[in-house]
This record gives C-alpha cells, sequence and structure tokens, in this order.
C-alpha cells in the first residue's frame, strides 16, 4: 500500500492542487490529511474538491483548526473517511486516528486523546487489525518532531506508541519540523508536513 500523508493545509488551494498531482504521479491507493485543513474553519468550500475529482481515497483529522463537524461533513460530502470517528481498516491495517491538539483552540485533554487513541485501537484490532498506522495532528512528546527549543507534543501519543507499538505515526502540526522523522520505541514517526510524504506499507 502506498501512502501520501500531507498536514495544515490552511485552505491553501495551490498547495492542494500539488499534492493532487503528487498523488497522481505516484499512483498512491490513500491520501492522508493529518489536521488543520483550514484556517480556523474559513477556506473550507470546494478546499478538496480536486481530490474528490481525482478519483482518489481520501482520510482525514481534524486540527485544532478545524471542527469534527466540519471534517465530518466534507467526509460525506466527498465520501472521504473520518480517522477521528472510526479507524480505516484496509487488509491487515488498521489506520487508527486523533485530532485536534492538546494545546490552543480545540483543544483535546491528554487523557481524552488516550481514550481515543485506545477505542481506536481496540476497534481496529478487533476487526483484524495485526499492523498499526496511528494518525495524530500532534507529535508525540519529546522527539524531533515537537521541538521548538522546548517539547509541545502529547505525552498521550507517546504513551500510545510505547504501548502499541504501530509500524508508523503521521502527524503534523508543528511547522517549524515539517519532514523531520524520528523512530520511538521501534516505531517510525513523521511529521508529513505540508508537502506532503510519500509512505510505503
Amino acid at each position: 500500500m502506498k501512502i501520501l500523508a500531507a498536514s495544515d493545509l490552511h485552505a491553501n488551494k495551490s498547495l492542494v492542487k500539488k499534492l493532487v498531482q503528487k498523488a497522481k504521479n505516484e499512483n498512491v491507493d490513500l491520501v492522508i490529511i493529518a489536521g488543520d485543513l483550514t484556517i480556523f474553519g474559513d477556506g473550507l468550500s470546494r478546499l478538496l474538491y480536486p481530490f474528490k475529482e481525482a478519483g482518489l481515497k481520501v482520510a482525514i483529522i481534524p486540527g485544532n483548526h478545524d471542527t469534527f463537524e466540519m471534517i465530518d461533513f466534507v467526509c460525506s460530502k466527498y465520501n472521504f473517511y473520518n480517522l477521528h470517528k472510526y479507524p480505516l481498516i484496509i487488509g491487515d491495517v488498521g489506520i487508527v486516528g486523533v485530532g485536534f491538539s492538546n494545546i490552543g483552540p480545540n483543544y483535546l485533554s491528554e487523557e481524552e486523546i488516550y481514550a481515543q487513541l485506545e477505542k481506536q485501537i481496540y476497534i481496529a484490532k478487533k476487526h483484524g487489525s495485526r499492523r498499526l498506522i496511528l494518525v495524530s495532528h500532534t507529535p508525540p512528546y519529546n522527539t524531533k518532531l515537537d521541538d521548538i527549543g522546548f517539547h509541545v507534543g502529547s505525552t498521550s501519543v507517546r504513551a500510545s506508541i510505547k504501548k502499541h507499538k504501530p509500524e508508523i505515526c503521521i502527524c503534523g502540526h508543528i511547522h517549524e519540523t515539517f519532514g523531520l522523522e524520528d523512530v520511538l520505541y521501534n516505531s517510525r514517526i513523521i511529521n508529513v508536513g505540508q508537502e506532503g510524504k510519500i509512505i510505503n506499507i
């Protein structure tokens, strides 16, 4: 399975067009958008239509600039997948998601983040997933991906990675670390950023 993962589009339509072209050129099976599609809800109108027009399979989580209702509406309209609502199962791979952030607007507490991931992973494993991909808007705490001079990541995302050992953790949120990768408890963690990353599973 080939995935194009990106984050933090912030209503940039030219960026969307570049990502759609990249997805087509690479013949990806799935596009994952790890939150912050908009600027506090503005700019969503037809922003993601090019993905639909290109016939791409798309899964999304909300970022701290988005609302659940907005993401759910777009997913319903374009037949995309809301990963914050329910895990996506493809073969033996379970793709689980937690949106929003542990700081700022559209806040989730660390307890809520952990509970969301536990619920999603339980459902994925119940449906036969032997391999996991974790998608979080906020990167795990104390890694290269959350370091802006001090660490601002999620302790709950880190704890979930330690417990469940996903093959990959896809995240965004921290613009200063776009494109960086790290390894945490043998899991590959990637801040996919606005330009996007091709990930082979």
